[in-house]
């Protein structure tokens, strides 16, 4: 089986800590590109942005994760009853997440969405695939905001959390994100980073149960 450091080096940038937002139960950052949500296996894959954040936050708890290279909003509980309060949102699809990227290819339709479910491609971990027959269910909507002829901006809906959702189901519609380390090839992948973004994170306020947004403008 061949790792996501396997593919690419792990050389995760020293971009200083960008916080969106902090209180005495949540803090909220925006997350680089190529910097692991949580250590990976070894010490070459320690640094991560968990680390970095309770190195500023010692209390911080993980709630939910962004791939490696996908960048963009990451909450943090600040407090166990925090952490259990968000995690039961996310695990209840009670959060709205909203993500903006750059797919390969010339979009035809203006929205839509994408229904398929996945599962983990067990002899190309960690790269994951539809499967009708074993895998969870997946739904993504989308909206394509600027049209190129090569290249097209959308705006992404995800309605569940799976594993590589959005990477792998604009990948089924025939449009790879631009820049994806496991799932373009040729001219697609020729860019610097994944063309991935975390645009905007919608929560209730663990404590308060305030509707809270927080956004973070793609840095592509």
């Amino acid at each position: 089986m061949r790792g996501m450091t396997e593919i690419t080096p792990y050389d995760p940038p020293n971009d200083p800590l960008v916080i969106l937002h902090e209180d005495i139960d949540i803090v909220v950052v925006d997350k680089p590109s190529g910097l692991l949500s949580v250590p990976g296996r070894g010490a070459h894959l320690a640094d991560c942005l968990l680390h970095r954040v309770q190195a500023a936050f010692p209390t911080a708890l993980l709630v939910h994760r962004l791939d490696r290279d996908t960048s963009g909003v990451m909450v943090f509980a600040l407090t166990p009853h925090a952490q259990r309060n968000l995690s039961m949102q996310f695990e209840k699809r009670k959060t709205k997440k909203t993500y903006v990227a750059r797919v390969w290819g010339k979009v035809s339709e203006k929205t839509g969405t994408v229904d398929l479910p996945l599962m983990v491609d067990w002899p190309n971990r960690p790269r994951q695939m539809v499967d009708h027959e074993n895998g969870k269910p997946a739904v993504t909507d989308w909206r394509a905001l600027k049209v190129g002829e090569s290249e097209t901006r959308v705006r992404l809906f995800p309605k569940t959390g799976r594993s590589h959702q959005l990477r792998v189901h604009m990948l089924a519609l025939g449009h790879v994100i631009l820049g994806d380390p496991l799932y373009a090839e040729g001219a697609a992948l020729a860019f610097p980073r994944l063309m991935l973004h975390s645009e905007e994170l919608r929560i209730s306020h663990p404590e308060s149960g305030k509707g809270m947004a927080f956004r973070a403008k793609a840095p592509f």
